[in-house]
């Protein structure tokens, strides 16, 4: 639960959101921060950590656990699929509407209670591809 005087959006919290809203790279917390730290010169690495956790629980970002990678943050906080590179780790958003029809089939087929799904795409990204196919042809 967050404490009450956690809710108020401090200036170090605004300026969280604004440079994750600019950035649509899906950054971590450690890339968030050296961006941050361009306007904040004084913020600390554990209140980046401690903001992206609260605007997370307020709803107003995603935090992303995708496999095989860092947590990392996005300012669109509605409900939308992602796209991995399994070479460099770009993560972008895939651009097909979420299934609702897949948890509703779910719930109908099990005793759990769904609340959400998460679904993650691995490929390579267009930069990736063409270095790879570059090869190919060496």
């Amino acid at each position: 639960m967050i404490q009450a005087e956690k809710l108020r959006m401090t200036q170090q919290r605004r300026v969280i959101l604004e440079e994750l809203q600019k950035h649509h790279t899906h950054p971590t917390a450690d890339m968030l921060y050296e961006i941050v730290r361009k306007r904040l010169p004084r913020i600390s690495l554990g209140t980046v950590y401690r903001n992206l956790e609260i605007l997370t629980a307020l709803g107003e970002i995603q935090t992303l656990e995708l496999s095989g990678s860092q947590k990392r943050f996005d300012a669109n906080s509605r409900k939308h699929y992602h796209i991995r590179c399994m070479h460099c780790d770009r993560v972008d958003d895939a651009p097909i509407a979420p299934m609702a029809q897949l948890e509703d089939e779910l719930y109908q087929a099990t005793v759990y209670t769904i609340i959400g799904h998460r679904l993650e795409f691995m490929g390579l990204c267009p930069e990736c591809s063409r270095k790879q196919e570059e090869q190919k042809s060496v």
